[in-house]
């Protein structure tokens, strides 16, 4: 059940991304028969953006797992302290909005 929510909001947050990619090659397709000097280029360029944003992309969506994995393992391997931070976070923010619609 869990994975079926995660793929749903992975699919979710990926849509954007994964519909702009699927435009740009559907208009690189439709432009491959056209060779005009200054369209083969902006094709050249507009492949070479979306070969370089797929990888950037990818690159910083490991390093967002990475990063979620090695917080999910600190707050195994450390519990309580974990709560302790979360409290206390809470309590600083909740006095920092309080405060605020006070003035």
């Amino acid at each position: 059940m869990k994975n079926t929510t995660t793929n749903a909001a992975t699919s979710a947050e990926n849509g954007g991304m994964d519909q702009v990619a699927e435009e740009t090659r559907a208009l690189l397709e439709a432009t491959a028969n056209v060779t005009e000097s200054t369209v083969v280029e902006a094709r050249n360029r507009l492949k070479h953006l979306l070969d370089s944003a797929g990888e950037t992309y990818a690159q910083a969506k490991a390093k967002a797992i990475d990063g979620a994995k090695t917080a999910d393992r600190t707050i195994r391997e450390n519990p309580y302290q974990a709560i302790g931070i979360a409290f206390g976070l809470g309590a600083i923010l909740g006095f920092l909005i309080s405060r605020r619609n006070r003035d």
